[in-house]
């Protein structure tokens, strides 16, 4: 990315950044192996958020007792619900490390119809259905039929992701977090 280049609807961040914390982030987020994104860039304005919510996700992503595959699985369709594809062009990546399948992806939109989920994905992509599309009503079918698959601890995180991705696509588009075009990927 070209320094001053235009990520957001907010002024460009420079990298590296002067904030000592933002600094901090950044080299975090490298010495990972990942890349400082737009959305980084964007979030950057207000390190301290920015700080809270990179905990958040780094948690949903590596310390949850969730399998990682299903959590993964949960973003990819929130995003679509919400029209998010600067999440899926993060997340579609991951969703694949994380054991998903090209061909499970290119049927998420169309899961109901789909032959390609097992019992569990489906509790899991019913679950997203109710909570994204639904606004969060999900009847006692939906819950029991995930209930039966997943611990009280793995269904609080299921259901954090979910609401954090939500939020996450909401920030994008209001701030307008363009897609990177060059390549650049979180972890």
């Amino acid at each position: 990315m070209t320094p001053g280049t235009q990520v957001s609807r907010l002024p460009p961040l420079a990298d590296p950044p002067d904030d000592p914390l933002l600094r901090e982030l950044f080299a975090e987020t490298r010495r990972r192996g990942g890349q400082v994104i737009n959305l980084h860039l964007t979030l950057g304005h207000a390190p301290k958020v920015f700080r809270a919510r990179r905990i958040m996700a780094t948690t949903l992503r590596y310390e949850a007792a969730a399998p990682r595959a299903l959590c993964e699985l949960a973003i990819i369709r929130t995003a679509q619900i919400l029209g998010g594809d600067y999440e899926l062009n993060q997340h579609i990546p991951m969703a694949l490390e994380a054991g998903l399948t090209r061909e499970q992806l290119d049927e998420v939109e169309n899961w109901e119809d789909s032959d390609l989920f097992d019992d569990k994905q489906l509790a899991v992509l019913a679950y997203v259905e109710a909570m994204a599309a639904d606004q969060g009503e999900v009847d006692d079918y939906t819950f029991a039929a995930l209930a039966r698959f997943f611990t009280p601890q793995e269904i609080v995180e299921l259901t954090v992701t979910i609401a954090t991705y939500y939020g996450t696509a909401l920030i994008i588009k209001a701030l307008g977090i363009r897609i990177e075009d060059d390549g650049r990927r979180t972890i």
